[in-house]
């Protein structure tokens, strides 16, 4: 694509996020509900890495930041950040900043900044981020090559970095009604040389309203989406996008690649177990087990076609792992995930909001990680206490370990 064709499209994607500023959440004068574990900096190295992060203040971007729903969590999540919030969309930044300026972030007395800038002119920020999110951009760049390189430059060593794009397979329909308001809405532009998204809406409403109830489409539209396009911003974004490229799995690790970084792992690994599709045949899920990692993937996604996007996270190496030798683990200071809810309770929720029921070891292991003292030195508090208490914690993610160099 050339140089001009990509400011075309640029500009015609800001004309609809000036319309509709997306995600459409309400703003509200407290802080956003819940939380989401990878827009936590210790939450999210945790899952990279399995420990605490060693930078305790870190530099985190926001590429593409939207109405600001992401840039609010990632600094209530993250008080002690310095956060850089960018967005193509004048209209949208504007909605961003408000959003933040009403529910108050504790950033320390550390602004957020806000930049109207586009991914590809990422140079023009001073300096490197050790966390990085990007939620929903990527696939609608002229050049998503050009943009996730644009990023990668900006990441620090050790440096992570949270991407989410769409999935091909289970986007069909949702790619058949964009194509066909394409059609509909290129008379419209022929005849008034000029795009109205709020027109879209209106005739793509009209359309799903004509159709049959029995047309696969219409099914489609009320079984999986129609929750969130009761709203115009999502019914803009979903179907009247002007730049979408969906992925398979081929040409996402192609993606990857292109990015030079280092591919982490799925951050929804559960949708990625073969066992929770071919489970009831053991033969048969041995079988597909001996496939390559990849080609793994790939069957899932050939299988399960509600799969619509891909979340996951790159680094830039080196990325230190946690030591789970016994000596080092024993060594270590446990603390809280950050992104759990329900202490002080043998059953609270997990960083996914799943129900986890800790045992009386467990339970008693976890009342003394508020202190500074190493796993050795808690075991030593608990009779019959030992690591497996501490293994199993760091499963069921209750914990992250700090380890010393």
């Amino acid at each position: 694509m050339s140089e001009l064709d990509r400011q075309a499209v640029t500009s015609i994607v800001s004309k609809l996020y000036d319309t509709f500023p997306f995600p459409p959440d309400p703003l509200l004068d407290e802080a956003p509900p819940g939380y989401n574990w990878r827009w936590s900096w210790q939450g999210a190295y945790g899952f990279c890495t399995g420990g605490l992060a060693p930078i305790k203040t870190p530099r985190i971007l926001d590429a593409g930041c939207g109405s600001g729903v992401s840039t609010e969590y990632l600094a209530h999540l993250n008080p002690d950040a310095d956060i850089v919030a960018i967005d193509i969309s004048a209209g949208t930044l504007e909605v961003a900043k408000e959003r933040c300026r009403r529910s108050s972030p504790p950033t320390n007395n550390r602004a957020i900044a806000f930049q109207q800038l586009s991914l590809y002119d990422l140079d023009q920020i001073d300096g490197q981020f050790d966390m990085i999110n990007s939620v929903g951009v990527l696939h609608h760049l002229p050049d998503p090559i050009k943009g996730i390189q644009a990023i990668a430059s900006k990441l620090a060593p050790s440096g992570i970095f949270h991407i989410f794009v769409y999935a091909k397979i289970g986007r069909w329909e949702i790619n058949l009604m964009q194509q066909a308001l394409s059609l509909l809405q290129k008379q419209e532009i022929d005849q008034n040389q000029k795009i109205d998204f709020r027109q879209g809406v209106k005739l793509g409403r009209e359309v799903f309203a004509a159709l049959p109830s029995t047309n696969r489409i219409v099914q489609r539209e009320k079984t999986r989406w129609s929750m969130e396009n009761t709203r115009d911003e999502c019914f803009a974004d979903m179907y009247l996008h002007p730049r979408e490229v969906d992925y398979e799995i081929e040409s996402l690790f192609e993606l990857i690649a292109a990015s030079g970084l280092e591919f982490i792992g799925f951050s929804n690994p559960q949708v990625w177990q073969l066992e929770r599709l071919l489970g009831s045949n053991p033969e048969l899920l041995t079988q597909a087990q001996s496939l390559s990692t990849i080609d793994q993937y790939r069957l899932i996604e050939l299988l399960d076609t509600d799969i619509a996007h891909y979340e996951f996270f790159l680094a830039h190496p080196p990325l230190a792992k946690l030591d789970q030798t016994d000596a080092k683990i024993l060594s270590s200071i446990p603390q809280h995930h950050p992104c759990i809810n329900g202490w002080e309770s043998d059953c609270l929720f997990d960083p996914d909001y799943g129900i986890c029921r800790l045992s009386e070891l467990e339970f008693k292991f976890m009342q003394q990680c508020l202190s500074s003292q190493t796993v050795a030195e808690i075991l030593k508090n608990i009779p019959n206490g030992n690591l497996e208490i501490v293994r199993s914690l760091l499963t069921k993610r209750m914990i992250l370990l700090e380890q010393k160099p």
